[in-house]
């Protein structure tokens, strides 16, 4: 059985979020209409949220524990967040795990990527190497040898 790692499992709560959301709003014989939020999250929310998230960036962040942080549900926690915020809650998290691990690879005391990994809350080094590459075009051993 494959495990997955927190991001993983963020975005997949967050796409069974959404697809419930749509076959309720599109295939339920007596529908409700659900309000729509404009604007995104107040201020106040959006630091609660962000700071919730650097304090644990290196635990797993379920999307339902930053909703309920809200008290609100996923759908419009997403929602309201993308739009303070430009992208969804797992790729923000992803690129804030990316910008600590960068921070780490420029410290003088040379730090493993393994543990890197594992203190920015990446399932394993393998999980870094990806999303670091995806985000900055370079592997974090290329990245701290460039140092």
């Amino acid at each position: 059985m494959k495990t997955t790692g927190p991001v993983e499992q963020l975005y997949t709560d967050s796409f069974l979020n959404a697809v419930a959301v749509h076959l309720l709003k599109n295939h339920v014989a007596c529908k409700r209409d659900i309000p729509d939020y404009d604007g995104g999250l107040s201020r106040y929310q959006l630091r609660r949220t962000i700071d919730y998230i650097r304090t644990h960036l290196d635990q797993d962040i379920k999307l339902a524990d930053l909703a309920e942080l809200l008290g609100m549900s996923q759908y419009y926690f997403c929602r309201l967040f993308r739009q303070s915020m430009g992208v969804p809650p797992y790729k923000y998290i992803i690129q804030q795990r990316v910008e600590q691990a960068k921070w780490l690879l420029r410290q003088p005391q040379k730090i493993s990527i393994a543990a890197i990994a594992l203190e920015c809350g990446f399932a394993n080094q393998s999980a870094l190497n990806k999303h670091f590459r995806n985000l900055t075009g370079t592997t974090p051993n290329a990245y701290r040898k460039r140092l």
